[in-house]
């Protein structure tokens, strides 16, 4: 994930956070409010930038984060758990039913840095945060590699995502990387019941 190799979280930390975020959506959906969750691992309660990407048949359906360290992690995973499954604005709140055909993928971010030329971005091991004026778009390290993008299509994705025109990096944005530790239920056989 970072520079640093402590910043990994171990597979207990992993598992915790997966379940976290499952136990969330699930109590959430049934209750209409937040569970009562918590953790003193020092791992855990550190301020850190996480997203939550949640698939159902293997199909996007809902991804929402913080890229800045705002939040306990696990605060965050918990919180961001639930905006995936209730409000991301490109698909309808997930739904009870579809409970048992979701998988859930945490990735944890390392604090995003400035960089001065596109070609400083390394596809599948940068996230990249693309800004000019008040426009801004974020993907994560994994999304190129998923659809086998090349560093200028990576690139024009993230000026899309943006809101500006594919090819604006050419012209001048604002690029920031980041990195992440990206793991998911799939990674442990979590969804076989």
């Amino acid at each position: 994930m970072a520079e640093n190799s402590s910043d990994f979280l171990n597979d207990e930390e992993k598992l915790f956070l997966l379940k976290l975020a499952r136990e969330a959506i699930t109590f959430y959906l049934r209750e209409g409010q937040l569970p009562a969750i918590s953790t003193d691992n020092p791992e855990l309660t550190k301020k850190q930038g996480a997203f939550v990407t949640l698939k159902v048949n293997d199909q996007l359906r809902g991804c929402i984060g913080y890229p800045l360290p705002f939040k306990p992690l696990y605060q965050t995973v918990l919180e961001m758990a639930i905006a995936a499954a209730t409000e991301d604005y490109r698909f309808p709140p997930l739904s009870q039913d579809e409970l048992d055909k979701l998988s859930i993928e945490i990735s944890v971010l390392t604090r995003p840095k400035k960089i001065n030329r596109p070609e400083e971005v390394i596809v599948g091991r940068h996230g990249i945060i693309i800004s000019k004026g008040y426009n801004q778009g974020l993907l994560l390290p994994q999304v190129p590699v998923e659809n086998g993008w090349d560093l200028e299509t990576y690139l024009s994705h993230g000026c899309l995502k943006a809101g500006l025109s594919p090819d604006e990096w050419r012209r001048g944005v604002n690029i920031e990387v980041f990195e992440a530790q990206v793991f998911s239920e799939d990674d442990y056989n979590l969804r076989t019941r």
